[in-house]
C-alpha cells in the first residue's frame, strides 16, 4: 500500500480519544470521558493482552444521485436485522398486516449460511464530503434530521426551533438503524432509529455557548434524542426507499427524552432506589437518552441501549455521601455542581439536578424495548438485564427456546455481558405468542463475563503473535443473577441491577477495552464484540494496567474484534473460548492482524464500532473514529474459507460523520445506514460548517439508502 494512501489530512483530531475524535465530538457524545480517570478502580485483573489523491487518481464517477461517489466496486451487502433466532421465524404480530415478510425476516439468515467470497474491489481511504459508493449503485438520503415524522409537524426551521416541533420532527444524529416488514409484500417497511446525543454547536444558527441557549432551544436539544418510527415505501420494483408523505401513517411516533412516558419492568420496578417523588411507585420514567446501538427481536421489537447518560445530570456534588461511590463509577461528577462539560438541562427540567432528585439518575442506563407495530404501546426499561452504559442488547434464540441477549458497556476497562431468560420463546404468529413474547425480557439470569489465557507470558504490548499462532483463551460467565436470587455476596438482586458495574467488580470480571455492539452470528451462531480502542491501556492514565493476551497492544489506539463460542453451541451455558480475529489499523503495521490474510490486500481499518452479517455470515464492521485520519466507512470480510480475513471497505461517510447502524433486508436489495454527525469537527458551527453533507447548506445527520443500479441484490 503506497504512503499516499495511508498518510492522509488530519480531519480535525486533536488527541481526544488517541488522536482521532474531535474534542467537539468528545464533548457532546460522552462529557470528554476519555480526558478523565476511567472510573473503573477496581483491583480485577485487566482484559486484554494485548485518500483525496489515491480517488482521484483511481477516478470518481458520479452515480445517479446528487453526491454519489462511485469507485469501481463489484457489491457487497451491510448489515442484518440484530438478533435472528435460529430456527423461529419472527412472528411481527399486533396487527395483521405487521406479519414478517419473505425477503426481511432475519430468521431467515440462518437457512441460508455458508461462506461466501466478496467479490467488490475495496473503496480507497478519502477525506471526501460525500458519502462513497460502488461503481453501478446509487443512493439516497431517506430522511434527515429535521423531516416529518408525525403527520402535520411544523415545517423545519433551525432558528426557531422548539420542544414541541422537535417532538414531531425526525431527531437529531441517528445511530441504530432497523428497517421491519410492514405487510406480507416487499414494498412497505418500517424504519426505526435512535437518536443518540445533540450537539448545539451545530443545531442552532448563532450558537456562542450552551449557557446562552434559551430554554425553549435546550427544550428542543431533550426532544431530539430518542428514536424515530417512520413508515417506508419502495420505489418502484428497484432497491430505493422513501418515505410515506400521504395518508395517516398511523405507524409514525416519535419517542423522546422530553415527554415520552416509560414503563419499568422487572425485579428492580418499584425499588426504592428508582423512586423519586414525581414518581413515589419508581415504575415509571419520563424519556429515554444517548440511545445508541440495539437490536431487532425475533418477536419483532426494537432494543435499545441507553449509553452516555450520565452526562445530563448536575449536582452530584450535593447528593448523600453514601451514594457518590455509585455515581463516581458511572462517570458522575461528584466534585462540582456544574462540570464543565454538563448540558445544564436542570434549568428547564429539575429532574436533571441530583441535589434534588438524587434517584432520578437511577433511572437511566437501561436497555429499552419498543413495539413499532403498535403505536400506542408503552415503551418500557427492563431493569433484569442490568443498568450500565449500554451500547446495545442483541438477541439469539438457544436451542433449549431461551432468548439469550448479549451486551457491552462502553467505557474503558469495563465489562461484557449475556442475559438469559427464564421463560421460553413461543413460536407463531398468534396473538397470544407475541404477548407472551413480549415479557421474555422482563425476568432472567445476568452475567458478566471472565476470560483466561493461554499465552500470556509470551505478550509484550506491541501486538506480536505469540507462538501458539493466535491470541486465544477460555472464559466464564460469571453470574450476578441466578434463579431470581443475588450472586454477589451482601448484596440484593435490585442492587445487582441497579449498580451493576459495582456488582461485576465485585465478583472478578474482566476489564475490556470499550466493548460496544455484541451480537450474535446468525449463521455460525459465534458472538463478535467490537473493541473500540482504549489508549490508556499500559499508561498511568490506565491505572498501570499493561497489555495481555486479550488485548495484545498497549496505547490501543485502533481496537480489536474479539470472537466468542459458547462451549457445546449452548448458548445458555456459562463457559466459553474466545479468539481475536481482527487486530485493526493500517496493515503495513506490524501489530496488526487479519486472520492470518496477506496484509498487502487488506483494507486499513480502525476503531471498530457496530458489527453486523449479511446472509452467509461474513462480518460487516463500522467504524467511528477512525485514528487513520481518513473517513469512516463500512467495512466487511469472509470469517471462513480461503477469503477469511480479506477485509474490504465498502464505503465511506462525508467528512467528520460516523458509519452507524448498518441494515441490510434479507432480499439483498438495499443497504440502509445512518449517518451520524457529519461535519462534527473542532472549530465547526452551524453558521461555519465543517461539512455540508446532504444538502449543501449545512451539516444533518441522516438515514441512507443504497442499492444497485440493476436492480440485483447487492453482494457477491
Amino acid at each position: 500500500m503506497n504512503e499516499s494512501r495511508r498518510r492522509l489530512p488530519l480531519l480535525g483530531g486533536d488527541g481526544h480519544s488517541g488522536g482521532s475524535r474531535s474534542s467537539m465530538t468528545c464533548l457532546y457524545r460522552c462529557a470528554n470521558a476519555c480526558d478523565h480517570p476511567a472510573p473503573n478502580t477496581s483491583a480485577n485483573e485487566y482484559f486484554g493482552d494485548q485518500v483525496e489523491a489515491e480517488v482521484t487518481r483511481r477516478g470518481v464517477l458520479k452515480a445517479g444521485s446528487a453526491g454519489a461517489i462511485a469507485l469501481g466496486f463489484a457489491g457487497a451487502t451491510a448489515g442484518v436485522a440484530a438478533g435472528a433466532a435460529a430456527g423461529a421465524a419472527p412472528a411481527f404480530a399486533g396487527p395483521a398486516e405487521s406479519a414478517a415478510a419473505e425477503g426481511f425476516s432475519a430468521a431467515s439468515l440462518h437457512a441460508s449460511g455458508g461462506p461466501a467470497a466478496l467479490t467488490f474491489a475495496p473503496i480507497p481511504p478519502n477525506t471526501l464530503d460525500n458519502l462513497v459508493v460502488p461503481n453501478g449503485y446509487d443512493h439516497n438520503v431517506i430522511i434527515r434530521w429535521g423531516d416529518e415524522v408525525v403527520p402535520g409537524a411544523p415545517d423545519f426551521d433551525p432558528a426557531a426551533q422548539t420542544g414541541a416541533s422537535q417532538s414531531k420532527q425526525f431527531g437529531y444524529n441517528n445511530d441504530f438503524v432497523a428497517v421491519l416488514p410492514l405487510g406480507r409484500g416487499h414494498d412497505r417497511a418500517l424504519l426505526v432509529c435512535n437518536h443518540e446525543y445533540t450537539n448545539e454547536n451545530l443545531m442552532f444558527p448563532g450558537f456562542t455557548t450552551l449557557d446562552a441557549l434559551s430554554d425553549e432551544q435546550v427544550r428542543a436539544a431533550i426532544a431530539a434524542h430518542g428514536l424515530s418510527v417512520v413508515e417506508l415505501e419502495r420505489v418502484g420494483h428497484t432497491g430505493q426507499w422513501q418515505v410515506v408523505t400521504r395518508g395517516r401513517r398511523p405507524y409514525n411516533r416519535r419517542i423522546t427524552a422530553l415527554e415520552t412516558v416509560f414503563a419499568v419492568t422487572g425485579p428492580a420496578a418499584g425499588s426504592a432506589l428508582l423512586k423519586t417523588a414525581a414518581d413515589p411507585t419508581g415504575k415509571r420514567v419520563v424519556g429515554t437518552l444517548n440511545n445508541c446501538a440495539g437490536g431487532v427481536t425475533p418477536w419483532g421489537t426494537i432494543l435499545s441501549g441507553e449509553e452516555n447518560w450520565n452526562q445530563y445530570f448536575v449536582g452530584g456534588d450535593g447528593v448523600p455521601e453514601e451514594a457518590k461511590p455509585a455515581l463516581n463509577r458511572y462517570g458522575v461528577s461528584t466534585t462540582a455542581r456544574y462540570p464543565a462539560d454538563s448540558r445544564r438541562w436542570d434549568r428547564v427540567d429539575a429532574r436533571f439536578d441530583l441535589t434534588a432528585n438524587p434517584t432520578e439518575v437511577n433511572r437511566f442506563g437501561w436497555i429499552v424495548e419498543i413495539d413499532p407495530f403498535d403505536p400506542g404501546s408503552t415503551p418500557r426499561k427492563h431493569t433484569a438485564m442490568g443498568r450500565f452504559k449500554h451500547e446495545g442488547a442483541n438477541v439469539i434464540v438457544a436451542d433449549s427456546g431461551h432468548v439469550v441477549a448479549y451486551m457491552g458497556d462502553d467505557e474503558r476497562f469495563d465489562y461484557m455481558y449475556k442475559f438469559v431468560s427464564t421463560r421460553k420463546i413461543a413460536h407463531g404468529d398468534s396473538y397470544w405468542a407475541r404477548k407472551q413474547n413480549l415479557t421474555l425480557l422482563e425476568s432472567g439470569d445476568l452475567y458478566v463475563a471472565k476470560l483466561d489465557f493461554t499465552s500470556a507470558a509470551e505478550i509484550d504490548g506491541t501486538g506480536k503473535l505469540p507462538t501458539d499462532g493466535a491470541f486465544n483463551g477460555t472464559g466464564t460467565w460469571l453470574p450476578l443473577v441466578k434463579d431470581g436470587r443475588s450472586m454477589v455476596t451482601g448484596w440484593t438482586v435490585e442492587q445487582v441491577l441497579v449498580f451493576t458495574r459495582q456488582a461485576a467488580d465485585a465478583v472478578g470480571a474482566t476489564k475490556m477495552d470499550r466493548p460496544e455492539d455484541v451480537e450474535p452470528n446468525p449463521v455460525n451462531r459465534k458472538i463478535y464484540a467490537a473493541l473500540t480502542n482504549n489508549t490508556a491501556r499500559g499508561t498511568t492514565t490506565g491505572r498501570g494496567a499493561l497489555a495481555d493476551e486479550a488485548n495484545p497492544r498497549n496505547a490501543n489506539k485502533h481496537g480489536h474484534i474479539l470472537e466468542l463460542t459458547e462451549d457445546g453451541g449452548d448458548h445458555t451455558g456459562t463457559t466459553f473460548s474466545w479468539a481475536i480475529p481482527i487486530v485493526c489499523g493500517d496493515p503495513a503495521d506490524p501489530s496488526t492482524y487479519f486472520m492470518g490474510y496477506d496484509k498487502t490486500k487488506v483494507s486499513p481499518i480502525s476503531c471498530p464500532d457496530n458489527v453486523a452479517f449479511d446472509s452467509k455470515g461474513n462480518l460487516w464492521i463500522s467504524t467511528d473514529g477512525n485514528g487513520l485520519l481518513s473517513n469512516d466507512g463500512l467495512f466487511a470480510t469472509a470469517l471462513s474459507g480461503p477469503e477469511a480475513g480479506h477485509l474490504k471497505q465498502f464505503l465511506t461517510v462525508p467528512r467528520g460523520a460516523e458509519t452507524c447502524g448498518p441494515f441490510i433486508a434479507t432480499d439483498n436489495k438495499t443497504v440502509f445506514a445512518a449517518v451520524q454527525h457529519p461535519g462534527e469537527l473542532t472549530g465547526a458551527s452551524f453558521d461555519k460548517p465543517a461539512s455540508t453533507w446532504p444538502d449543501g447548506d449545512y451539516s444533518k445527520p441522516g438515514i441512507v439508502g443504497v442499492w444497485r443500479l440493476d436492480g440485483k441484490p447487492v453482494g457477491s
